[in-house]
């Protein structure tokens, strides 16, 4: 250790910063909050409901798509404006821009007969018109400002604009990279996806939803779509009760606790039943338990598929399943409105239901002020990114950036380096956008090209490009060029990884290795001898062939988003230095999948010398880079970690007392930097086997070469307890013994053994 990382441990006892959060409030105190928050209209929701008649009921339960690019009166969204001048649509989806929403909106205010606002929403999943990265790159950040920032400027541009309500967060768990939504969501893990929802919610809705800068947020998808089996999106999940609560369920509870207007239901089943019928979890636990007020609203067509379930047997059951189940609005297909008078008559549906799904929808569209301005003044309109805005998505690409690898300090690169071979399929590509980026923003604001913002970063250097291999071609002519680029420059940077097509919604691939010939075209630069960085930009984690062993550095980009050029070359010549860390753990082939770093512990864990335990007879028992890992431009080192006590009671932390946490950490190297301290619990003993180990709590922590900090977390109730398989989950803290690791990736050695009681 140098003499500088000596005098930076001699000081930790000195320094203190906390960093640490305390825990949520109880289930009853936060349902007198929502049914309180619901009152400011009641009156005028319920004097509103008794003018209408049940057909103007069942269109506000309708959401209708509308043509992308298309104004009223162009004939192809006819059956739209019919609707709205008749009060039988509720809600229009893909509708933007304040001239084209302003004159939609008239017709529902002005020609219809009692003049009720329609809602506009769009999928906005990460950037209106500055598309940020992907979510599951901001997750890297462990910074919950990151999705915080992306929710302000999205909802900033997209209301000026006309919208209303974006389908995001996405907060689905997941162990499956080969679903293809992983990129949508944060990954692998419940408190780290919690904590992001949570903050993405508040960045979308702020304190005020009637603003002029705000967007009604909607959980999605309701519940347990990232358990998808093989991977395959819209496919059956097969879930304990104990594990939908402990996995599944607890980012939705932290959005809804955020303050969430409304929860969109998932495709898949649930033990069988699929997840739009399914009135255990959309009415007992997220109506009655959790006390939502807000909208459940259906996936695309989630209620006519029903039908193809084997779970309805026509668009009428499907309506009667979905609306007693807790659906209150339909999107798309209209099931409900057109069998909704009959289901009545015949008593399958009570008038109780539908105005409770009225209310509902009604109650959103005053919190958002549409009954006292349902209009957006057109001049003001956001027409594209502002400076500030592109700024913003700078700094969350570059934070969400992950070190994979970097041997012998390749990066960061010299700006004073003579020449620079940039070379691979996305070195001068914009396919850095993602998936899920706003069409009519990804045609008039590309991405920054890699090769331009290198260009621009080191301007005095002799920067060469040549494309190589297509991102999924096979044809390898062009690596004579790349080689010849490489052999004539200082350091070469691979830029290779997935085009934004191959992830996302129905995009599961069955082999995670870089597509086409890449690996033929890192393989043919390594054999060069000359220095080189690959930089991956894709949106899943890939499985890294011998490649791997010969690169000495990676850089995990993910999608970066409009300014992911910019990024990209920010880290690579240390301007910014690199602190994220993987919220998804590498698998080393597909063959370990899933493969997870909250796994519980089998009867035979692994042991190397002995054959009768659990493992793979061909693979290392360990992802190829764990959940949390991520390296930096600088070094840290963390101190003992100390507990203000060694044992509580359970009634006391049901009472709300909690047990401290600290640990001293310093920056011994010798530049700023950024370290993720991470906080772990294993509860050695239990009624249900539980995971090794399991997140809660995490600070990113940026430190001046030789500072020094004590970061502190606070554990509480739900940090030590767990839902059983009780048949309607029962929340239980057990006495016994509670290990708690602090390091920095789920890898970390134990540090620290706590005595719970």
């Amino acid at each position: 250790m140098s003499e500088l990382g000596r005098r930076c441990l001699l000081s930790m006892i000195g320094a203190s910063l906390v960093v640490g959060a305390g825990q949520s409030g109880n289930a009853a105190a936060l349902s007198a909050v929502r049914k309180e928050s619901r009152e400011p209209y009641e009156d005028k929701v319920g004097a509103l409901l008794a003018r209408m008649t049940l057909e103007e009921k069942l269109g506000q339960l309708q959401h209708l798509a509308w043509a992308f690019d298309s104004n009223p009166g162009s004939g192809s969204t006819t059956e739209v404006e019919r609707a709205a001048r008749a009060g039988r649509v509720g809600s229009v989806q893909s509708i933007f821009g304040a001239k084209a929403t302003n004159a939609l909106q008239r017709l529902a205010v002005e020609e219809s007969r009692l003049g009720i606002p329609l809602l506009f929403s769009l999928d906005i999943i990460h950037g209106f018109w500055t598309t940020f990265p992907i979510p599951l790159a901001q997750a890297s950040s462990f910074d919950p400002d990151v999705p915080r920032s992306d929710a302000q400027v999205s909802a900033a541009e997209a209301r000026s604009n006309g919208v209303h309500w974006t389908f995001a967060p996405m907060m689905d768990v997941t162990h499956e990279p080969r679903w293809g939504r992983i990129a949508e969501g944060n990954g692998e893990d419940p408190y780290l996806t919690a904590r992001f929802a949570a903050a993405k919610v508040k960045g979308y809705q702020g304190s005020n939803l009637a603003s002029k800068a705000t967007l009604a947020a909607c959980a999605k998808h309701f519940v347990a779509y990232g358990g998808a089996e093989g991977g395959r999106d819209y496919n059956t999940v097969d879930v304990s009760e104990s594990r939908l609560r402990n996995l599944y369920l607890p980012p939705f509870k932290a959005a809804l606790d955020a303050g969430a207007a409304t929860v969109m239901a998932s495709f898949n089943t649930i033990s069988g039943i699929p997840a739009h019928g399914n009135p255990h979890t959309l009415t007992d636990i997220l109506k009655k338990e959790w006390a939502f007020g807000g909208v459940v609203i259906s996936d695309w067509a989630g209620v006519q598929e029903l039908i193809v379930h084997g779970f309805a047997e026509d668009g009428a059951d499907a309506a009667r399943l979905a609306l007693n189940a807790g659906v209150d609005m339909e999107m798309v297909e209209g099931n409900l409105l057109t069998n909704g008078a009959a289901l009545l008559r015949a008593g399958k549906i009570t008038q109780q239901r539908i105005d409770d799904a009225v209310a509902r929808v009604l109650r959103l569209k005053y919190s958002l002020g549409l009954f006292d301005d349902p209009y957006v003044e057109e001049s003001t309109a956001i027409p594209g990114p502002t400076s500030a805005a592109r700024a913003a998505a700078r700094t969350a690409a570059s934070r969400s950036m992950v070190l994979l690898k970097n041997d012998r300090d390749v990066l960061p690169l010299a700006r004073s380096v003579g020449s620079v071979a940039l070379v691979g399929p996305f070195a001068d590509s914009t396919d850095l956008l993602g998936t899920w980026a706003v069409p009519a923003a990804a045609e008039r604001f590309p991405a920054v090209r890699i090769l331009d913002a290198v260009r621009k970063a080191a301007p005095a250097a002799d920067v060469r490009h040549a494309r190589g291999v297509d991102p999924e071609g096979e044809d390898t002519d062009g690596i004579e060029e790349a080689v010849a680029a490489a052999q004539s420059c200082d350091v070469t940077v691979v830029v290779v990884g997935e085009p934004a097509t191959m992830s996302g919604e129905a995009a599961a691939r069955s082999d995670l290795s870089l597509p086409g010939a890449q690996e033929k075209l890192i393989a043919a630069v390594a054999r060069t001898g000359k220095p080189f960085v690959v930089v991956l930009v894709n949106g899943r984690p890939l499985t890294m062939g011998d490649w791997l062993d010969s690169a000495p550095a990676v850089l995990e980009a993910w999608h970066p988003g409009i300014e992911g050029g910019n990024a990209i070359a920010d880290v690579l010549f240390g301007t910014v230095t690199p602190g994220g860390k993987l919220p998804v753990s590498f698998p080393r082939a597909v063959g370990q999948i899933p493969i997870h770093y909250n796994h519980e512990s089998t009867g035979r864990p692994y042991k190397a010398d002995d054959k009768f335990t659990s493992k793979y007879l061909d693979l290392p028992p360990t992802p190829q880079f764990p959940f949390g890992h991520g390296l930096t431009y600088t070094t840290f080192a963390l101190g003992a970690p100390e507990a203000d006590r060694t044992d509580i009671t359970a009634a006391a932390l049901h009472a709300g007392d909690s047990i401290e946490v600290t640990v001293p950490l310093c920056n011994t190297g010798s530049r700023t930097g950024d370290e993720v301290v991470q906080l772990y619990v294993h509860d050695v003993a239990a009624g249900i086997a539980q995971p090794v180990r399991r997140l809660r709590g995490f600070q990113r922590v940026t430190l001046a070469a030789g500072a020094a900090t004590t970061v502190r977390f606070r554990l509480g109730a739900e940090d030590l307890g767990f839902w059983t398989n009780a048949p309607k989950g029962e929340f239980r803290i057990e006495p016994g013994r509670f290990d708690l690791y602090v390091g920095t990736s789920s890898a970390a050695d134990s540090r620290l053994n706590v005595s719970i009681t």
